[in-house]
């Protein structure tokens, strides 16, 4: 693993942004998929961008949130010797609201390991970053930000409520076991807030490879956590939708699991 390849990784995320997206802030136009999420032509001309300049850092394909899911599945059946996983604007619809919580979210994978991920948030200029087994990082400083919080009882989770099993969302609106909950509609950006500890647990009840590649290293790298509701790894393969647990740290980890497997967690 290479300091100077995530650098490189790092200022083409700043780049592509800069270059392709901000120009369109506030002024893009909302578009639907057939499966009813939301693009617009900014993501499109940004995933462009990123498969046209990530192989000059790692000559490997790129697997790009907006490509068919046909074309996704044989990239990635195709790609024993690596790959990127990319979603050029994750948190879409809060970037056609203007609401300043988006980024661009860039993975390496090999051998079904994220060897290498980078979240950036052009509206803060703040990039999140790690490289298998090196640490993880914010602009330079080491993540975590902040001790995240001891308990459950005292954290804050990030919970998003869709697609997870209904029993457990209302034990979550009427008992929740935390401090108190929030909800940022991006997904890549809130595993990094995991990572600084900005946030101490965190829940999602579906997410796609590209929504938690990059971030679940950066969170990784920085002492968390994370599984499947079921106890299991992440699976990381396209076309799948994935439920995701994460602690900021093994204690709050097990802590979360414990509570969410006795309210309808499994």
């Amino acid at each position: 693993m290479s300091s100077s390849t995530l650098q490189q990784i790092v200022d083409t995320a700043r780049s592509v942004a800069r270059e392709v997206i901000m120009p369109h802030f506030l002024t893009a136009q909302r578009n639907q998929k057939d499966d009813g999420s939301l693009f617009t032509v900014v993501d499109l001309a940004a995933q462009e961008a990123l498969i046209e300049r990530l192989p000059r850092i790692i000559d490997r394909p790129v697997l790009g949130e907006e490509m068919p899911e046909s074309v996704q599945l044989r990239l990635w059946h195709e790609s024993e010797d690596g790959i990127w996983c990319i979603d050029p604007i994750d948190g879409t619809t809060n970037f056609v609201n203007g609401i300043p919580f988006f980024g661009v979210a860039i993975a390496y994978i090999q051998g079904g390991r994220t060897r290498y991920g980078v979240v950036y948030n052009p509206m803060t200029d703040e990039a999140f970053y790690a490289h298998e087994g090196g640490g993880a990082f914010l602009n330079g400083n080491p993540l975590p930000l902040r001790t995240p919080a001891r308990h459950l009882m005292d954290a804050v989770a990030g919970v998003d409520f869709k697609r997870i099993p209904k029993a457990l969302g209302d034990a979550l609106a009427t008992q929740s076991p935390f401090y108190s909950q929030r909800n940022f509609g991006s997904s890549a950006l809130e595993w990094c807030f995991i990572a600084a500890a900005r946030l101490d647990v965190y829940l999602h009840g579906g997410q796609m490879m590209w929504d938690f590649a990059a971030g679940s290293l950066i969170a990784a790298e920085a002492g968390a956590r994370c599984s499947m509701l079921d106890g299991e790894a992440l699976d990381m393969a396209p076309g799948r939708k994935t439920p995701v647990v994460v602690g900021a740290s093994a204690d709050l980890y097990r802590e979360w699991m414990d509570w969410l497997s006795a309210h309808g967690g499994r």
